[in-house]
């Protein structure tokens, strides 16, 4: 089985904390995830993000398939970084870290997941052409709606970028 990495860097004229307080609230995965996906927090959204935390959301990945997804958040760093892990959900593995830290001119947000597609080789077939394009598809979405809402630091490069190992 093979393991796969998506890594995105985006940088904006905000402060950590700022940056720290939108994204370690789960309410605002729904603001960043494309309609499409059907996202909804079942429960685990009522308190401030903490170590063993469990949140459980239903998402559409694909047109008539919706899925629960059930997410430990596994390690927290106030203002700097936090750890999500999939218990039960899409993948075979999900193992999501989030990075919060200053830049000039504002803060940085850096996501490293690494992850495993289940079914074996029929997922690795399907990895180029239905799970990497919808993750692609997925982060060009949560791109555009964090610049509606922070803004874009002039100079900076944004990445996103995919390796398998």
């Amino acid at each position: 089985m093979k393991l796969y990495q998506l890594h995105s860097k985006q940088s904006f004229p905000i402060s950590t904390s700022e940056a720290w307080t939108f994204l370690s609230d789960p309410n605002n995965l729904k603001v960043i995830t494309p309609e499409h996906m059907g996202f909804k927090i079942l429960s685990g959204d009522d308190r401030p993000m903490f170590p063993g935390q469990i949140i459980q959301y239903t998402v559409s990945p694909f047109p008539g398939y919706t899925t629960k997804w059930v997410t430990e958040i596994t390690h927290v760093k106030e203002g700097e970084y936090f750890v999500d892990e999939q218990r039960f959900g899409p993948y075979a593995l999900w193992h999501h870290k989030h990075f919060i830290k200053p830049v000039n001119g504002g803060a940085e947000m850096e996501d490293i997941i690494d992850y495993k597609i289940p079914f074996g080789i029929l997922g690795q077939l399907a990895h180029p052409l239905l799970v990497k394009k919808q993750l692609k598809q997925i982060f060009s979405f949560r791109e555009q709606k964090l610049i509606e809402r922070f803004g874009v630091l002039e100079n900076i490069k944004k990445e996103l970028y995919f390796n398998s190992f």
